[in-house]
């Protein structure tokens, strides 16, 4: 803002909120890559707290496409891309186990101190703005993460055995 507000100079400021999409780190730590990862290597799902907590999760496409729509316009003030479709992250665990065809069993560990509760973005101006709102379900997105995870894992257990002998 700084730069636009003493030079003019034109400036886009985005809030992003959770997203997921294939080709992400299985080990970044955020909530659908660790479920996805512990259950295409046969480990319990991790909860940590009750698992009541929510999040709101975008695929990669629709921020892309929220970006793309924000650069058109001629606005600095920040904005919210995300989805404001809340999941409860016990239901995420589920519809991840649904999506691998996993067995593994859920776990639950303390809830973190400073853990967010809920997570859940105003995208009131995006929408207003930029006629946008997420379009990929959870279930399609999920769907196409999972299936590029699988071919990276498996990509990387070939991998593994060929460098042991």
């Amino acid at each position: 803002m700084a730069y636009h507000r003493a030079l003019g100079m034109p400036v886009r400021i985005i809030r992003i909120f959770n997203t997921y999409g294939p080709r992400m780190d299985l080990y970044d730590g955020r909530v659908v890559t660790n479920f996805i990862r512990q259950a295409l290597t046969g480990k319990p799902l991790t909860i940590y707290g009750n698992g009541n907590q929510t999040r709101s999760l975008q695929y990669v496409d629709d921020l892309v496409e929220g970006i793309v729509r924000y650069l058109g316009v001629d606005h600095s003030g920040p904005i919210n891309l995300g989805n404001p479709e809340e999941f409860s992250v016990l239901a995420i665990a589920e519809q991840v186990k649904l999506a691998t065809g996993t067995a593994a069993e859920i776990c639950f560990c303390p809830l973190p101190e400073n853990d967010p509760l809920r997570r859940k973005p105003d995208i009131s101006l995006a929408q207003q703005l930029l006629g946008w709102r997420p379009q990929v379900t959870f279930d399609t997105g999920l769907g196409l993460t999972v299936e590029q995870a699988r071919l990276r894992l498996a990509s990387l257990d070939e991998r593994l055995r060929a460098a042991q002998g």
